[in-house]
């Protein structure tokens, strides 16, 4: 099995509703913003060929369905599908894909799922052969979302799940279409039923963080976004998520991270925990070494 972390669309957001409510003066020593308070943030996607038996994409990016208006309104930098662009660049069409695997359905994580905005054209679904692998509670709250979070969602992208036929909703540690080479853990602080995949190896594994982890900052427990739902829950997840991870040498992969793609835990003697090994991107790598 050989893994790619590929680029998806950036964009840039606002620094003070990335990290909550956290200080400017804390959070600037890690991310510098712009003069609108904006900070860069990735949309990184992990890449598995050999994977039991499938070539697996862990999440799309945000992706280029945003008309214009809104592509500039939410940051995104480019009007290109990027993440089309670097799976070409690791030797992979989006037509290749056996298995795209969803931590949760907003639109910075699902919205590459589409095809490029065109004007006049109605939404289009890529990934033509691949099984859509996405969390039971979670389907439930972006078929029927919280006014705090329905922006958050695309409009009409579950239906095209669903008439894709080749919707898995997965309830439990694993999904039928990977069986036991992916373990799905749940974490509701963000959003309900966000399910966060590890893939497993006797080397230790690699965990998809999505956004109960960002990137390296919000490894630090208090560090938490004003998007997530419960901050307080969010955090006693994450002190679970990371001392197991820690304990059993998996290494985390970060999504918005813009210059880290994976790194390794560690923790010191008053509990803080930080990265170590960082990688700012993996091309075909190996567990193995």
């Amino acid at each position: 099995m050989k893994l790619w972390s590929l680029l998806g669309n950036s964009q840039r957001l606002d620094g003070g509703a990335m990290f909550g409510n956290a200080p400017k003066a804390v959070w600037q020593k890690w991310i510098a913003a712009d003069a609108d308070n904006a900070i860069p943030l990735a949309c990184r996607c992990l890449l598995a060929d050999g994977l039991a038996g499938k070539t697996v994409l862990f999440e799309t990016g945000i992706g280029a369905f945003f008309e214009p208006k809104l592509r500039a309104r939410f940051g995104v930098a480019e009007d290109r599908h990027v993440l089309l662009d670097s799976l070409a660049a690791a030797g992979f069409a989006h037509a290749d894909i056996d298995v795209v695997v969803l931590s949760h359905l907003h639109f910075d994580h699902a919205g590459g799922l589409l095809a490029a905005w065109r004007e006049g054209h109605p939404p289009e679904l890529l990934f033509p052969n691949a099984t859509f692998v996405v969390g039971a509670e979670h389907w439930q709250r972006a078929l029927n979302p919280h006014s705090r979070d329905r922006a958050s969602f695309i409009a009409g992208l579950p239906q095209l799940l669903v008439d894709s036929g080749r919707l898995e909703i997965v309830e439990g540690a694993h999904a039928k279409v990977l069986g036991d080479a992916v373990r799905f853990t749940i974490s509701n602080g963000h959003t309900p039923g966000l399910m966060l995949a590890e893939i497993v190896s006797p080397e230790g594994g690699v965990v998809f963080c999505a956004d109960l982890i960002p990137g390296r900052p919000w490894v630090h427990l208090p560090i938490t976004m004003g998007y997530d739902r419960f901050p307080e829950m969010l955090i006693d997840e994450k002190r679970a998520f990371l001392a197991d991870k820690l304990a059993r040498k998996v290494r985390l992969f970060f999504t918005h991270d813009s210059e880290c793609a994976m790194a390794s835990v560690q923790c010191d003697d008053n509990g803080r925990y930080s990265t170590l090994d960082e990688m700012p991107a993996l091309t075909a790598w190996s567990l193995a070494g």
